[in-house]
């Protein structure tokens, strides 16, 4: 994916130093966008091997509106471990667990899991369950596939992760923050506005779970693909990635991978992770890097 190599040669190139949150420090720069034809295949990155697996489920357990990481680490899936685990060694019954320990745990115990486990009012809850200042609840999620089926030319097909009132009670508050469809030509498009994006680690799973929830949505509406067009705010490269970062730089893209989805789900809420299936996908291998936490 010719995009993503632009995109971080871009940051490397007019960003600038910064710390950050987590005191790793970034290298930083504001206001990126790229476009992606989901016609000419699907965006997964090809320069390094991305675990699909992780970003299905991950994409399921959104659309379900779960909020626990019990459901994740049933299907071993490891990427919101670190924030329940570091939440938890700050607290009195922290009994000096390690990761492995803590996410064993929650396997294996039901009352643990859900004292420990939960990460808050995150992206699936706002997705289904965003709550007006009354008290109303609004399922964004649902109410935008009715409203695409029933008035595909509106300019209100969007989902809002950031609700302001709740930010504080978030293990972490949603970097992709909002997103909007659109209707052309019986296409669906998706458009993403993501806050911040870790370049190396997020971005390709940011990617390539969104082009499938639009893939799945164009589905369940009836329609053909169109774009995901990705922009981003704060775009960085942690400093600890750099290296990692640079041997991408030195791979050249192969060849898109084609995602097919079973066409008989034609609703939202009834894709399973057996549903999808990707093909000719050939990677270079792997690079690991550190979660900031």
């Amino acid at each position: 994916m010719r995009q993503y190599l632009d995109f971080i040669k871009h940051i490397l190139e007019n960003g600038d130093r910064k710390e950050d949150r987590t005191g790793t420090g970034t290298i930083s720069t504001f206001g990126y966008q790229m476009r992606f034809d989901l016609n000419e295949g699907f965006p997964l990155l090809t320069t390094k091997k991305v675990h699909l697996k992780s970003i299905i489920h991950e994409l399921l357990w959104f659309i379900s509106g779960d909020t626990n990481i019990k459901y994740l680490v049933d299907n071993d899936v490891k990427i919101w471990n670190d924030w329940p685990y570091a939440a938890y060694t700050k607290l009195p019954e922290y009994q000096g667990e390690t990761m492995e320990e803590f996410v064993q745990k929650i396997k294996d115990d039901e009352e643990f899991a859900k004292k420990y486990g939960n990460l808050g009012p995150v992206y699936g809850y706002e997705w289904r369950h965003f709550e007006g200042a009354h008290g109303e609840v609004k399922d964004q999620l649902a109410w935008v596939i009715n409203e695409i089926k029933t008035n595909p030319d509106s300019r209100r097909l969007i989902v809002n992760s950031w609700q302001a009132a709740y930010i504080e009670k978030m293990a972490l508050p949603p970097c992709h923050t909002m997103y909007q469809f659109y209707v052309r030509d019986g296409k669906l498009s998706c458009q993403l506005y993501q806050r911040s994006a870790d370049a190396f680690l997020g971005v390709p799973f940011n990617i390539a779970s969104y082009a499938l929830l639009t893939m799945m949505v164009a589905q369940v509406c009836g329609l053909g693909l169109g774009e995901f067009v990705h922009t981003i705010g704060d775009a960085h490269i942690y400093l600890n990635h750099l290296e990692q970062i640079n041997r991408q730089l030195e791979r050249t893209p192969r060849s898109l991978p084609k995602m097919i989805i079973n066409p008989s789900v034609k609703n939202i809420d009834d894709f399973k992770f057996e549903d999808f299936e990707l093909v000719d996908y050939n990677p270079y291998k792997g690079i690991k890097a550190p979660v900031a936490v």
